[in-house]
């Protein structure tokens, strides 16, 4: 997405701080900033001296400058460590994009519908698992398997055919995702299966299946789709946010098999935490006042993930970015941590 061009949600807080995180965050810019006062101090008093009635000192200027660009070293030195710690420090040049193979569960609709579309657009071959057909026709890169991806047997048996009939997936995209909005006592036995089965076993089973070529060739990508409920539970998704709190904790654990156990560095690792989509499985469990503040479209998670999937590297993706603070809440005293569960309560149909 261009900086210049809003996202699909409108004027966000994300569009408005762009220019901060692609030209201010840039070292280069206070560093600049900082060298031309150290040559120029009176040209540059002069030229402050237009926005206030106080003469600025020339100490004042230094400090403010040195600690912007000590802000945007550290920035981006924090950005650059953990790129390359999520990477094990290694690169792999031998994607090729016109023989990669893209796995997408639950890609006949919502985000798995969108990244479908987009990686089609580009031309590249993608496998739809999903046990409804898409609603929407495919692109001509794109095949669908109907799968239960519950069921195991129906795992194992569509995960032959689609060997012979594609080859081995290079990129697993678990998508696939259900929620009900009930309550603990409301929620009924076989609920609360399913959403386990399908959030987060599915993803044990789907790994289980298109894994081992990855790690034989030292070579692919294993994406979760996961949520801002890894993080936070609220009152009616109770097991909705255990499962992708779960789904939290497979993602961090597969990461560490495949440097530790497998010794495959080179097959990337990616969870994305989004808050509510505008999809299926959205309708009719968040409140109708609060979608528009707390709604992203398909799309723009879709997008999010498709781009760093071509960029061939792991990471954590946590949309918009405006909650990137979420993950810390647990670290908060207990009276923070309540009052901002109780806050996101009120997002579920049913609360108060």
């Amino acid at each position: 997405m261009s900086v210049l061009y809003p996202p699909r949600e409108g004027i966000t807080l994300e569009y408005l701080f762009r220019p901060v995180h692609h030209v201010l965050l840039q070292p280069v810019i206070p560093a600049a900033l900082l060298l031309l006062h150290l040559k120029f101090p009176e040209a540059i008093q002069r030229a402050l001296s237009f926005m206030t009635t106080k003469a600025v000192q020339s100490t004042l200027i230094d400090r403010a400058l040195g600690g912007f660009l000590t802000f945007a070293v550290l920035y981006r030195l924090n950005s650059y460590l953990s790129r390359r710690v999520l990477n094990n420090f290694v690169k792999d040049p031998s994607w090729d994009w016109e023989r990669e193979i893209v796995l997408i569960s639950g890609g006949s609709s919502g985000i798995g519908q969108e990244m479908v579309r987009q990686f089609g657009e580009r031309n590249i071959s993608v496998v739809v698992v999903d046990v409804q057909p898409p609603t929407s026709p495919l692109p001509k890169s794109a095949t669908f398997y109907k799968t239960d991806v519950t069921s195991s047997q129906n795992i194992r048996d569509v995960a032959a055919r689609i060997r012979k009939d594609v080859g081995d997936p290079t990129v697993l995209i678990n998508n696939a995702g259900v929620a009900n909005g009930k309550t603990i006592l409301d929620e009924t036995e076989e609920q609360l299966q399913r959403t386990f089965d399908v959030n987060i076993l599915a993803h044990f089973k789907m790994v289980k299946e298109f894994l081992p070529a990855m790690v034989k060739n030292n070579h692919g990508h294993v994406v979760t789709i996961a949520s801002m409920s890894s993080f936070a539970t609220w009152a009616g998704v109770t097991s909705y946010a255990a499962s992708k709190a779960a789904a939290l904790a497979f993602h961090e654990g597969l990461a560490q098999e495949l440097r530790a156990r497998y010794r495959a560095d080179k097959v990337r690792t990616t969870i994305v935490h989004p808050v509510w989509v505008r999809t299926p499985l959205s309708q009719g469990l968040v409140q109708e006042t609060a979608s528009n503040q707390f709604m992203l479209e398909p799309g723009t998670v879709a997008e999010a993930v498709v781009l760093q999937v071509l960029k061939c590297e792991g990471d954590q993706l946590i949309l918009p970015a405006r909650f990137n603070f979420v993950p810390f809440i647990r670290g908060w005293p207990s009276w923070l941590q309540e009052s901002a569960r109780s806050d996101g309560a009120q997002v579920i149909q049913g609360g108060n």
